[in-house]
């Protein structure tokens, strides 16, 4: 099979679709970039925090896997970390079930700075689900 076939030209229609997916989401990331300034965190800080309470199955993540949620190296979680740890957001805890691992939790402080946030979040995402193309189960509407 030729390469053509999967290389078709793209259509204006589709450097539309394109053009304004990355502006609404560039829209998206600016509102969050703002929105945790104004709460004295980082971008960064809030997706760590979002990721920990967010990590599927349990309320606590490995640095490993945060470094994969966050698409970053390991060494620059550890540092992310220290400065949550820092200002009070996230606690380490030697896992009880193997020693080597250490888990990252959210404290009191924590959950209520990325609750707060991820709701405003969640309301942004939703004045946006049309111009996104989002299903009602992509952003949820009710309160759990």
């Amino acid at each position: 099979m030729r390469n053509n076939a999967r290389q078709r030209a793209v259509a204006k229609a589709d450097f539309e679709r394109l053009a304004d997916f990355r502006y609404q989401l560039r829209r998206f990331l600016r509102f969050s970039e703002e929105l945790t300034r104004g709460h004295g965190i980082t971008n960064l800080q809030y997706q760590l925090l979002l990721q920990v309470q967010g990590y599927p199955g349990r309320a606590w993540a490995s640095v490993g896997e945060l470094a994969e949620r966050l698409q970053a190296r390991h060494h620059g979680v550890v540092a992310l970390v220290s400065r949550c740890e820092a200002m009070g957001l996230v606690r380490r805890r030697a896992s009880t079930s193997d020693r080597r691992r250490v888990e990252i939790h959210l404290t009191a402080k924590g959950l209520r700075c990325v609750s707060g946030l991820a709701a405003r979040h969640r309301e942004e995402l939703l004045s946006l689900q049309t111009a996104l193309g989002l299903t009602d189960a992509a952003v949820s509407r009710d309160e759990e």
